[in-house]
């Protein structure tokens, strides 16, 4: 009989890494969505594919990916 407590399946596996990550493995199926710099962006199309999003005023702008791993990234709001 153990005397150390039991650990749910769920506690272990429920732990994200929502740190911003600036590697190269970016989502690329359309209409992923990342964060970066506190707003979204959603991934439009699949073939010279370019990440959409607003800026602090509301207006749109758009991200290659080179942009957005260069600013750093989630997939999670931070």
């Amino acid at each position: 009989m153990s005397t150390e407590p039991a650990q749910s399946a769920e506690a272990s596996t429920s732990q994200v890494d929502s740190s911003p990550t600036t590697s190269a493995d970016l989502p690329t199926t359309p209409w992923s969505v990342v964060w970066s710099g506190g707003h979204s962006y959603v991934l439009e199309g699949s073939a010279g594919a370019r990440w959409a999003g607003v800026d602090d005023r509301g207006r749109a702008r758009f991200l290659t990916d080179a942009e957005l791993r260069r600013r750093g990234w989630s997939r999670t709001p931070v």
